[in-house]
């Protein structure tokens, strides 16, 4: 890996692989939904749909011909905490990308009638999630267990935000936030660094702005629950509690439990909840680290009226690790699982790319595929038990249930007891 600052603060950091014959680019600009004021949630992914809407020379439908032309790709997606704009084409294109990529974020006018007629389509987006019962206990969820925070936030608004937002709300924002100090460029694939130091130096070295607003987000965590009447063929679950942040040298520890517990088919809740009670189809657990707070949660969907059941035994599962650990097979397989995933997602040249990307937008130290080998060997049994009472002995379940569940049914004991 390696890595150039220009003058004006923007970040280039990249990974020359000669073996492929591609280029894959992403810029990434530290600003998400938890920039947001509250009258204006959903902002952060109406300008990253705005910045496919045209520039000062080119139409939306010429950036995108333009790049469909060389046979790559164009997208960008909106998180909590950065949002990506990214493409891959033929290495002997890579500096048309650079160039489409740099005019959208240079030169995007956000036409008026763009504006509104976008703002449907992400209403439409807003429907969709609201239709899909999985997608709405995870964020149920997720409210529960960070609010006040502003990582509690849903990336799309919500439909009376979004219907208020106008042009100049648009150009404020990314006045604020679009701004070279906020900018990582990551390039991963047939180019060397100094190509694409030169290419980004022609098109930005004039670029100027001010500097990124400064964060001040630490504030308690929330809890409780969040039930959606809503009529479905199953109980949608998630029952989860604040988990650890991407600076937490116990992650590594967090990795491996996560995946002893509910990370595929050999997991505790897949053989307990599926293979022996025959309770669920899907079962997972999961975590997610933010800067500075972070989620560790396990999803069910099982019949309405196995809900009650299906939350006591996930508890009882997660309890259980913390009374007696894991078993020593159980701890091998989960690592072997992890160092496994780990090799195969490098295969990848989008991983590569976000993995140089956000090791330097959290200015983190980018760790070799084998120092995070040695990272993951090295959690022990007691490590994971710590963990484990670190998260579910020490704090209360959270509970988000979408389904046919009448109100005062759910047992209050089931969720938020501590060991």
């Amino acid at each position: 890996m390696q890595k150039t600052t220009l003058d004006n603060c923007i970040r280039i950091v990249t990974e020359f692989i000669p073996y492929v014959r591609s280029a894959t680019v992403g810029f990434w600009l530290k600003v998400g939904s938890q920039d947001e004021a509250d009258e204006q949630l959903g902002i952060s992914h109406m300008l990253e749909h705005m910045m496919f809407k045209g520039t000062a020379s080119r139409s939306a439908r010429e950036l995108a011909e333009t790049i469909d032309a060389t046979g790559g790709q164009l997208n960008a997606y909106t998180e909590k905490e950065y949002t990506c704009y990214y493409g891959k084409v033929p290495d002997e294109h890579f500096s048309l990308l650079i160039d489409v990529l740099g005019d959208m974020l240079l030169n995007s006018v956000f036409p008026e009638q763009e504006l509104e007629k976008e703002k449907g389509v992400v209403l439409e987006e807003i429907r969709m999630y609201e239709d899909s019962p999985e997608d709405l206990v995870h964020e149920g969820l997720t409210q529960s267990l960070l609010k006040p925070h502003p990582a509690s936030r849903g990336i799309l608004g919500t439909k009376e935000t979004v219907r208020c937002l106008r042009r100049e709300d648009l150009l404020a924002y990314y006045a604020r936030h679009y701004v070279p100090a906020n900018l990582v460029i990551s390039v991963v694939g047939n180019v060397e660094h100094g190509q694409v130091v030169d290419c980004v130096g022609r098109y930005f070295s004039d670029w100027k702005g001010q500097q990124p607003p400064k964060h001040s987000n630490s504030q308690p965590w929330g809890r409780g629950r969040y039930l959606k009447i809503k009529d479905t063929e199953q109980a949608h679950i998630c029952l989860g509690v604040p988990g650890l942040s991407r600076k937490d040298e116990d992650k590594y520890a967090l990795h491996v439990l996560d995946t002893a517990l509910g990370g595929g088919m050999s997991s505790r809740l897949f053989q307990n909840l599926r293979e022996e009670r025959g309770l669920v189809y899907s079962t997972f657990s999961y975590h997610t680290c933010y800067e500075e707070v972070g989620t560790m949660a396990v999803y069910a969907g099982t019949s309405p009226r196995n809900t009650k059941q299906v939350i006591r035994l996930i508890r009882e599962e997660c309890l259980r690790v913390v009374r007696e650990g894991l078993r020593p097979e159980e701890l091998m397989r989960a690592k072997e699982q992890l160092k496994g995933g780990l090799l195969l997602d490098l295969e990848s040249m989008d991983t590569r790319m976000s993995r140089l990307a956000l090791a330097e937008l959290y200015n983190e130290r980018l760790l070799t595929p084998q120092e995070l080998i040695a990272k993951i060997d090295a959690v022990s049994l007691e490590d994971v038990q710590r963990v484990a009472h670190r998260l579910f002995a020490e704090k209360p379940f959270s509970l988000a249930v979408v389904g046919p569940i009448p109100r005062g049914e759910l047992l209050e004991e089931a969720a938020f007891e501590t060991a």
